[in-house]
């Protein structure tokens, strides 16, 4: 494999993949919140049967934010290793292009962060959505066991 390819799977591959992993955290947030505001609690005889709906893809989400910092510094250590690497070819030590280069490969992480961070928010506002719904079947239980011993 050539610098070459390595720089474009730097530049198509990784961010590529990033921008899937963005997409999918979106719309999985999105999927989850038309899904809670859907719900009928009452349709539920078990919290188990009710968790295992109200938790569907969850995980994707919070793989996502946990991975996608690491998918970013691959790139960005991708993009190290060719810079260093055209470096030593060319013999050049110019320091602009040195930093030029280091700053064009750091890309990657940045946007492994940009997707991390709202992908970890997004799992967290569905986590408690599911807690608050789980909390409100409860309740609901609760009632219809008090109603039904008078």
């Amino acid at each position: 494999m050539n610098m070459e390819q390595l720089s474009n799977i730097v530049d198509y591959g990784i961010i590529g993949i990033l921008g899937i992993m963005s997409f999918l955290v979106v719309f999985f947030w999105i999927e989850r919140l038309l899904f809670y505001k859907k719900i009928d609690i009452k349709n539920y005889t078990s919290q188990e049967a009710l968790e295992l709906d109200i938790t569907q893809n969850i995980s994707i989400i919070s793989s996502f934010g946990a991975n996608a910092p690491y998918i970013g510094l691959l790139g960005t250590v991708l993009g190290i290793i060719v810079t260093f690497y055209t470096l030593g070819q060319s013999g050049n030590m110019d320091v602009k292009t040195i930093m030029t280069s280091l700053a064009l490969a750091l890309k990657a992480t940045a946007m492994g962060l940009v997707v991390a961070i709202p992908a970890i928010f997004f799992y967290n506002h569905i986590t408690r959505k599911a807690e608050v719904i789980v909390t409100k079947w409860q309740i609901l239980q609760k009632e219809k066991n008090a109603n039904q011993k008078i």
